[in-house]
């Protein structure tokens, strides 16, 4: 979610807290949406590397997520913005990262949209089984790098960048 301050910009909600901070508790409340994305990237540190080695993580769903407007002071242009919720790590994901998205399974995306205030189990781990993780290039950490070869599996130590 993005505003005139660092704040303001969070691009993850932790579900945690996301029903009690002031940042996005009104958009948890009430503008609750659906992100349709059928992966996400994580970095492993590696002992003795500078470099983090960055994984592909992949679902068959969507992650729930926040959507707000902010009003640009300087333009006065109304900007839709989003953020991702994240719960704790599932045993997949826990061996490079503690945190992951949080993922609906297809039978709670009605709940997840509908009118009940503070949906809060829904906001989990997913299941690990259903999950996929595999090595990819250090290609991804460079935005300009934006194709489909960007998430090939790579053999560990031999990543061409």
């Amino acid at each position: 979610m993005q505003g005139p301050d660092r704040r303001a910009q969070a691009i993850n909600a932790k579900c945690e807290t996301v029903a009690t901070l002031p940042t996005f508790r009104d958009a948890y409340r009430l503008r609750r949406c659906i992100l349709p994305v059928d992966g996400f990237y994580e970095w492993k540190a590696i002992k003795g590397q500078r470099a983090k080695q960055p994984y592909a993580i992949g679902m068959k769903d969507g992650a729930p997520g926040l959507w707000e407007n902010w009003k640009d002071p300087v333009s006065g242009e109304w900007i839709r913005t989003f953020a991702v919720i994240t719960t704790d790590a599932n045993e997949l994901v826990a061996d490079i990262h503690d945190r992951m998205p949080a993922i609906l399974a297809p039978e709670d995306n009605t709940r997840w949209l509908g009118d009940e205030p503070d949906p809060r189990d829904l906001m989990r781990p997913f299941p690990a089984g259903m999950m996929r993780m595999w090595p990819i290039s250090t290609r991804v950490n460079k935005p300009e790098n934006d194709d489909p070869a960007i998430i090939e599996p790579i053999e560990l130590g031999s990543d061409a960048a």
